[in-house]
């Protein structure tokens, strides 16, 4: 029978509800949207951010946080899953080459493979909790750097040692079908494969070319028409995509827009949902998170794909089957 490996153990499949397939709870900071009990404590930030999920039917948040960025940190997830009841899912995996620790610079990528392994079957450090997925495993903008070719190899050698699925970061939604060709080489199972962010990249055509491979694709940027990149300070010697993000603004229309043709055309069994949201994002984007948080893709995408004649049972495949698919093991 198989199961799904969250923070507090394994739960049936069948117990997920809906998903949000992307997410970075340890990741949020203090604003009018979020009192946050304690003011600054993360955990209540948290806690506070996921109140109005099970209203909505979701059950389940995944959180993608790579070592030493976006909150990293599976004990805050445990606690958050002990206080609210949701099922919450922790990944694994390292961000881009500017962001990495430096252990991971220069392991190997059987060694960091080991270390996933582990993440997944001893549990991440000493604290017992294990993950769940690989993820977000991340490349750059129209570039993949041996670095991270490197740590993506390493992800995919642990799911095919484990069966977890991987979850990949695309920059801009570019370098996907590069990143398909590496899972690829090193035999991972393409059906449970998850290249992300690509409701970034306005081209239709692209994603259908990535979804002909056999992959799945998430929509999982949703409500950021704005990055809070705008407010952190550029780190030291910053990729071009840092600099790009800074530029960046898509509004939901054009994604719901294009998620709905790519439902027309068949592939609503291969698509996830989630919002990726992160630091002061909830505040540049008032009329999205600003205004209802992690409720957002409930409260108003859900109804916005219905207006644009998705069928109820297409949004539930990508809400409740898709993820519930890819997260089950065993």
């Amino acid at each position: 029978m198989g199961y799904v490996q969250t923070v507090l153990g394994p739960v049936p499949p069948e117990s997920l509800g809906r998903v949000l397939s992307h997410e970075h709870l340890g990741a949020l900071v203090p604003g009018p949207w979020l009192a946050g009990g304690a003011g600054d404590d993360r955990a209540d930030l948290a806690v506070d951010a996921v109140r109005g999920l099970p209203e909505l039917g979701f059950g389940t948040v995944v959180d993608l946080s790579p070592y030493e960025v976006v909150g990293h940190d599976v004990t805050l997830l445990r606690e958050v899953a002990q206080r609210t009841g949701l099922h919450i899912v922790a990944g694994s995996a390292i961000y881009l080459e500017p962001y990495s620790p430096s252990w991971a610079l220069t392991a190997g990528v059987d060694e960091m493979r080991e270390r996933f392994i582990a993440d997944a079957t001893i549990g991440v450090g000493d604290t017992g909790i294990k993950v769940g997925i690989f993820g977000e495993q991340a490349t750059g903008l129209n570039e993949i750097t041996p670095h991270e070719e490197k740590c993506l190899r390493a992800a995919a050698r642990a799911h095919v040692a484990t069966g977890l699925a991987v979850n990949t970061h695309t920059t801009h939604g570019t370098m996907a079908l590069e990143q398909v060709e590496i899972l690829r080489e090193e035999k991972a199972d393409l059906s449970r494969i998850v290249i992300g962010h690509l409701d970034i990249n306005p081209d239709p055509d692209y994603l259908r070319a990535v979804l002909a491979t056999g992959v799945n694709i998430a929509f999982d940027t949703i409500g950021k028409q704005f990055w809070d990149f705008v407010l952190a300070p550029l780190p030291e010697n910053p990729p071009e995509g840092e600099f790009a993000k800074r530029a960046y603004h898509r509004p939901d229309r054009a994604r719901l827009e294009m998620l709905a043709g790519l439902v027309r055309d068949g592939y609503a069994d291969r698509i996830l949902l989630s919002m990726d949201l992160t630091g002061a994002e909830a505040y540049l984007n008032p009329r999205t998170h600003g205004r209802l948080g992690y409720s957002y893709l409930g409260q108003e995408i859900v109804p916005g794909l219905a207006r644009l004649g998705v069928p109820p049972e297409a949004i539930d495949q990508m809400l409740v089957t898709n993820p519930a698919r890819l997260l089950t093991v065993g």
